[in-house]
């Protein structure tokens, strides 16, 4: 009878372990699902004042761009539930495939693509504007994943780590740098080396790969004079302010006017032609200027929420591709969140790639949603302890 207590016991607290896990996971899932709500439409009203005059001093409607972002987010948000029903698993299995199509992407915009600002970034499909290099930020991270998964046990074979992180990360970057997107390029290689940390790889290998990673990162920042250029001004004691300082001297002079609580939406100065690009690169300025510290610190905060909600799904993850791909989607949404913002208060070299979730950039926010997507169905898989997920 006492065994038979004792039996009844342990189901019943296996099974509100069980309901406590599944509850804990649908609250991670709903509160990306917010964040991302949240930051999008944050991005959208930026959007909307700072590219009213752009679009004005182009001959469109004030509203254009506006319009166009705001279908792009209806098609980011089916691609995105889409995604958070689509059980992740399926990526393991396609994931040559995935990899290849972006890819394929990339040599065509070299060959196909449109040359905007001395870079060949679009491919122009009639009145659609399609950036291969998106794809290539969830396309690297769910072939290594992959790659990391299945070779986990070979991985202290220096030649079965070295040759596929070679190949992949190698092609992916290459191919950025010869259209050339060096932003885009670090935001891979940094969401590539989270994979590569994260995983069973030795620590030997890990240091040997991070330290190849910033010596060819350097030489690349140095190797081109426009990119050189960005870097001596980043330096510079005193930038020439009317020349290569220009931007970040306004994108400052926005934040600064801005203040504790802003100047109003719709309110923006900046945005009649003095900060260029404001409703893409440095959106983040604009909002700084009509919210003020207050909204900008509120953004900055649904980031770090976001990336500590990635961290959280990683760690909880049911088994080790999960894993790995949380890892690796979480890095390049925070590191894309960094570099852009650090662009632009001026802590890090103008790098000329958007604000996830908020600027402007079609495929750009159809891709963020699409990698939230399938974060909150690895949230949603997660299981209690996930510390000691499969492996």
């Amino acid at each position: 009878m006492t065994a038979a207590v004792t039996s009844i016991a342990k189901v019943r607290q296996s099974a509100r372990k069980r309901a406590d896990a599944t509850l804990a996971n649908h609250r991670v899932s709903v509160f990306i699902v917010v964040i991302v709500g949240l930051l999008v439409v944050i991005g959208l009203g930026a959007t909307l004042s700072a590219s009213s005059v752009i679009a004005l001093d182009t001959d469109l409607e004030r509203i254009y761009f506006f319009k166009r972002q705001a279908g792009w987010v209806a098609i980011g948000i089916v691609v995105m539930v889409t995604a958070a029903k689509t059980p992740y698993q399926w990526y393991l299995r396609f994931a040559p495939w995935i990899y290849l199509v972006s890819i394929v992407g990339l040599i065509a915009v070299l060959f196909l693509g449109q040359k905007v600002g001395g870079a060949t970034r679009w491919i122009e499909i009639g009145p659609i504007g399609f950036q291969p290099s998106e794809l290539s930020k969830f396309g690297l991270p769910v072939m290594l994943a992959s790659i990391f998964t299945k070779k986990r046990k070979l991985l202290g074979e220096f030649g079965h780590f070295i040759v596929p992180v070679a190949v992949t990360v190698g092609l992916t970057g290459t191919l950025l740098v010869l259209e050339p997107d060096f932003g885009t390029a670090l935001v891979v290689a940094v969401s590539g080396m989270a994979i590569i940390v994260a995983s069973v790889t030795p620590l030997r290998f890990v240091t040997f790969t991070g330290a190849i990673g910033m010596a060819g990162a350097t030489l690349l920042a140095v190797s081109q004079p426009y990119r050189l250029e960005r870097v001596t001004s980043f330096l510079a004691a005193d930038p020439d302010l009317l020349g290569s300082g220009w931007q970040l001297n306004q994108s400052l002079n926005a934040l600064g006017t801005g203040g504790v609580f802003g100047i109003g939406l719709g309110q923006s100065r900046a945005r009649w032609l003095y900060l260029p690009n404001a409703h893409t690169d440095f959106i983040f300025a604009i909002i700084g200027e009509e919210m003020g510290f207050a909204g900008a610190i509120f953004v900055l905060g649904m980031l770090a929420c976001l990336t500590l909600l990635g961290a959280v799904t990683a760690l909880r993850a049911r088994d080790s591709f999960g894993r790995l791909l949380a890892i690796g989607i979480t890095a390049w949404i925070c590191a894309q969140a960094v570099v852009n913002i650090g662009g632009v208060v001026g802590a890090l070299p103008i790098s000329g790639i958007a604000l996830p979730f908020v600027s402007y950039g079609g495929t750009a926010i159809v891709m963020a949603m699409a990698s939230a997507g399938v974060l909150i169905n690895i949230a949603g898989q997660g299981r209690a302890g996930g510390m000691h997920a499969k492996r």
